[in-house]
């Protein structure tokens, strides 16, 4: 037997159990952070109940370079309405200037309709307005919309700050649409607030969850 394989085999008792000399640090009160390089750290999560907007007002730093923004069957109050997102930038208001596109594929529950066409009402031109990011938005006690979006470097001082999302919902036609939206906001200024509400209406119910990406 090599000196290597004594090695190992000493590593383990004879029922087949590390034995303690094999690890250099036994005690995992000396341990910090087991996350990985690439992990999701939850920061912070909200559940809508018949809320205007729901609002991320702290977190957003630079901690991390990369947000994450998870959206879990969100439900509007009233019929076929659109989840939108605005950008705070230092000041009070969600107004901070975006460039953006947005596309989006569509197919029926009666088979009868598809298309995948980009959307040019729903892109923005260095506008101050919130951004639709998932759209038509059926309020039927079944229907709801999920998705994520990625902020990246809010914090930045020097650069745009890039963010994309993509998401699917069930409108109020019964069709399955898929969103995708990308877009940068136009500022060197530090991003420190994201907030989400619908065109019109209330939040009827749904969750959002921020993670920071390690």
């Amino acid at each position: 037997m090599g000196q290597a394989t004594r090695n190992i085999a000493n590593s383990f008792t004879t029922s087949g159990v590390i034995t303690s000399s094999a690890v250099n640090n036994t005690s995992l009160g000396n341990i910090t952070d087991l996350s990985l390089s690439g992990s999701l750290i939850l920061i912070s999560e909200q559940t809508a109940s018949a809320d205007a907007s729901i609002s991320f007002t702290s977190g957003i730093d630079s901690t991390y370079d990369e947000y994450w923004f998870v959206f879990n069957s969100i439900h509007p109050q009233t019929d076929q309405k659109d989840l939108q997102v605005g950008f705070r930038d230092g000041e009070s208001d969600y107004d901070a200037v975006k460039t953006t596109s947005y596309f989006e594929t569509i197919h029926d529950e009666a088979d009868t309709s598809t298309s995948l066409a980009y959307q040019t009402g729903l892109d923005t031109a260095q506008g101050t307005g919130f951004q639709t990011i998932l759209r038509f938005i059926g309020n039927d006690n079944d229907h709801s919309a999920s998705g994520i979006m990625k902020l990246y470097n809010p914090s930045s001082t020097t650069f745009v700050k890039h963010f994309v999302a993509v998401g699917s919902s069930v409108t109020g036609g019964d069709y399955a649409n898929n969103h995708f939206i990308g877009g940068y906001v136009n500022t060197t200024t530090a991003i420190d607030g994201v907030q989400f509400k619908f065109n019109s209406g209330n939040i009827d119910a749904g969750t959002i969850q921020m993670f920071g990406v390690k």
